[in-house]
């Protein structure tokens, strides 16, 4: 998806240097697979509780893609993003 899709579809943005984080609570199924995947990068205990550049942009893609609902998505700088 792109950004003007996700917006559209009510995700709120987390810029990062290297990739922006999307995330919808809309449809989050509180899994908690984010915040357990990497607290550094999801903290529900701080604001905002996103932050990309607080590990590698392979880590963010790798706890993102463990999302089953969908309400976490990543749009790479390069202009690379996720489906």
């Amino acid at each position: 998806m792109t950004e003007a899709e996700l917006l559209e579809k009510g995700y709120r943005k987390y810029l990062g240097k290297d990739i922006d984080v999307y995330f919808n609570t809309q449809i989050c199924e509180h899994s908690g697979n984010c915040v357990q995947g990497n607290g550094e990068i999801f903290n529900l205990d701080r604001k905002p509780w996103i932050l990309p550049d607080n590990a590698s942009k392979e880590e963010v893609m790798r706890v993102i893609d463990t999302c089953p609902s969908g309400a976490l998505q990543y749009i790479q700088k390069e202009g690379q993003k996720n489906d």
